[in-house]
C-alpha cells in the first residue's frame, strides 16, 4: 500500500461503531488506489471483528468523495494500454470498493458531508443507510468526461430509483441536491451540516445495539432479493431465519418479548 499516509483514511472504533473517514479535503476526497485498498481492508476487518457492530463511512471538508483520483495512477498511460487493461483496473479498483460495502457483514451508514460524484456517489449509494448534510450533492459525473458509469452505478441506481430516472441522472450528469435525493429515495435523511455527525452517531449506535447477525442476514436477503426470483428469495429467507435462530440474540429477543422487558443484544 505504498503512497498512503496514515491520515488519508482515518479510522476509529467508538461504542461498537467503526468510523472510516476519507481525509483528503484539498482534493475533495477524490479517492486514490491506496485509499481504496485501505477502505476495503477496514470493511473486511469490520465484518470479522465481533466488537464492531456498525460502520460509518464519511469524509472531511466540503466533499464526501469527488470520484476517482485520475491523477493518482492505477493503470497504464493511455498510449500504452492494451485490451483488458481498463476492465482489469475497474474490476480491481472501483468494483471491489463497492462490493466491499455491499458485502460487509455489518450495517454500513454513509454520512455524506458534501459533494458525492462518480464513484463517490456510488460509494454512498452502496451503503445500507444514507444521511446527507443539506449542502451535499450527488453527481453522475461520468457523462461529463465521456465515460461509461463504473463502480456498479448502472446496477445500483435503477434498483433505487427505477430505470428511467437512473438514465436521466446518468445521461445528463446534473447535480442532484440532497433534498431531491431524499425525495427520490436515494437518501434516508437530510440534516443541517452541523448535525450530520451527531445524527450519524445516533443511528449507528442504535444499529450497534441491535441483533448484529440478524441485521447481517437481513441485509443479505434484501440485497439478493433484487437479483433473484420469488422462489429463490423465499428459500433464502427460510435459510436465513434457520441460521439466525441459532444466535444468542434471537433467543434473547424471544425471551425478552415473553418476559415483557427490553432486549439486550450482544451481537452474537
Amino acid at each position: 500500500m505504498t503512497g498512503l499516509t496514515e491520515d488519508e483514511v482515518l479510522h476509529r472504533v467508538d461504542n461498537g461503531v467503526a468510523w472510516i473517514t476519507l481525509n483528503r479535503p484539498e482534493a475533495m476526497n477524490a479517492v486514490t488506489w491506496d485509499q481504496r485498498e485501505r477502505v476495503i481492508a477496514l470493511l473486511a476487518d469490520a465484518s470479522a471483528d465481533p466488537a464492531i457492530r456498525a460502520v460509518v463511512l464519511t469524509a472531511t471538508g466540503k466533499g464526501f468523495c469527488a470520484g476517482a483520483d485520475l491523477r493518482g495512477g492505477g493503470g497504464a498511460p493511455a498510449g500504452e494500454r492494451v485490451a483488458g487493461d481498463v476492465a482489469r483496473m475497474i474490476r480491481l479498483g472501483a468494483q471491489r470498493l463497492i462490493t466491499a460495502v455491499l458485502d460487509c457483514e455489518k450495517p454500513v451508514l454513509a454520512a455524506v458531508n458534501g459533494t458525492a460524484a462518480g464513484i463517490g456517489a456510488h460509494l454512498a449509494l452502496a451503503c445500507d443507510l444514507v444521511i446527507a448534510a443539506e449542502p451535499a450533492r450527488f453527481i453522475e459525473v461520468f457523462v461529463r468526461r465521456g465515460l461509461v458509469p463504473d463502480g456498479g452505478g448502472a446496477y445500483l441506481l435503477p434498483r433505487l430509483v427505477g430505470p428511467q430516472k437512473a438514465k436521466e441522472l446518468m445521461f445528463f450528469g446534473d447535480a442532484l441536491p440532497a433534498a431531491d435525493a431524499e425525495r427520490l429515495g436515494l437518501v434516508n435523511k437530510v440534516v443541517p451540516a452541523e448535525e450530520l455527525e451527531e445524527t450519524a452517531r445516533a443511528w449507528a449506535e442504535r444499529l450497534a445495539q441491535g441483533p448484529t447477525r440478524a441485521l447481517a442476514l437481513t441485509k443479505q436477503l434484501v440485497n439478493a432479493s433484487l437479483d433473484g426470483d420469488r422462489a429463490a428469495a423465499l428459500a433464502a429467507e427460510a435459510t436465513a431465519q434457520e441460521i439466525n435462530m441459532t444466535t444468542a440474540d434471537a433467543n434473547e429477543g424471544v425471551a425478552s418479548f415473553v418476559e415483557r422487558r427490553t432486549p439486550k443484544y450482544l451481537g452474537r
